[in-house]
């Protein structure tokens, strides 16, 4: 009897034990009642009644790495539904694109369950019914597109690829936040033509570089030569007027000084005899003196006028004694 009150016991400390339910945070709890969705259990403690209630298992795909680096999947039964944002990194694939082109792609998704209960009872082992839907997708956006304009489309494939996803999977109660592709890796063969092409356009660049900066050196350097010669033209117009007016100047002083000797001998003369018979005689002596003293000159001549000349500075010497 004893025996059996100690058995008795421990049962119903069992019981009320599988009856106490623990949730963390950011988790739920779906519980079936006989076999059919009775609630969900939020964060806190929660109560259920043993036997007739009890959590339902969900099917879930783990992925992990192993210790040589390689991803291993497997499926695992659990109770507990994480709320969090979840990352999945999908293994990489194989897909073709428009022009034949076979490239390996590997992704990786962020989403997020909203309603646990879709996420449990609208499909079966969710992680990978997201997986292969994402596959799926994948290949048939890459499908429609060039090589040339999967490998610069990424951003557009990434926004195609998440909108897809997340109107697929809303009746599964998940949100899908973010798509990235993190590899888009051509055959080696073409890695090799690409690069080849890429090395040509750089080298093409930097020939059209260089010759634009040929010419605009050039076009600098006959601009510069230009301004030059305008500024050696244009000095050499004002050094030519600065002489003309320096010379006009000049000769406007000599003339004046010329007018007041004419002046000045016109009053020695007292308005007698002939002034410009004097000066004339005065240049013409001041010319000789001048053909005298050149170097090659060897033979020293009278001009016929001279005769004349020298009667007219006799004259001079006559008045000028007769002056005094």
């Amino acid at each position: 009897m004893a025996a059996f009150l100690v058995f008795l016991l421990v049962f119903v400390i069992v019981i009320a034990l599988k009856g106490v339910i623990i949730v963390q945070q950011a988790e739920v709890v779906i519980v079936e009642c006989l076999g059919k969705y009775k609630k969900t259990l939020e964060s806190g403690l929660n109560f259920i009644i043993p036997i007739i209630e009890a959590p339902r298992g969900v099917a879930w795909k783990v992925t992990q790495r192993g210790l040589d680096g390689q991803s291993y999947s497997y499926i695992k039964e659990k109770t507990r539904i994480d709320l969090r944002e979840s990352v999945y990194d999908f293994p990489r694939q194989t897909v073709i694109t428009k022009d034949n082109v076979s490239i390996s792609i590997n992704a990786l998704l962020y989403f997020q369950i909203v309603d646990a209960k879709s996420a449990v009872y609208e499909i079966q082992n969710l992680p990978e019914a997201i997986e292969k839907l994402t596959q799926t997708t994948l290949r048939n956006l890459v499908g429609q597109l060039d090589l040339d304009e999967t490998l610069v489309s990424r951003d557009k494939i990434n926004v195609e690829l998440r909108s897809i996803l997340d109107e697929a999977t809303n009746k599964w109660g998940v949100k899908v936040n973010r798509v990235e592709l993190q590899d888009i890796i051509p055959p080696v063969d073409i890695q090799t033509a690409m690069e080849k092409q890429m090395k040509a356009e750089r080298d093409r660049r930097a020939a059209i570089l260089e010759a634009e900066g040929l010419k605009k050196s050039a076009i600098l350097k006959a601009e510069g030569e230009k301004e030059a010669a305008i500024n050696q033209a244009e000095g050499t117009k004002q050094a030519e007027i600065l002489k003309a007016e320096g010379y006009a100047q000049a000769r406007l002083i000599e003339a004046d000084a010329e007018k007041e000797a004419i002046r000045r001998i016109s009053d020695a003369f007292n308005n007698q005899g002939h002034p410009d018979k004097y000066l004339i005689a005065m240049k013409y002596l001041e010319s000789l003196q001048d053909i005298a003293k050149g170097q090659n000159n060897k033979v020293v001549y009278m001009p016929y006028e001279a005769t004349g000349i020298l009667s007219s500075i006799d004259g001079i010497k006559q008045m000028l004694t007769t002056k005094e």
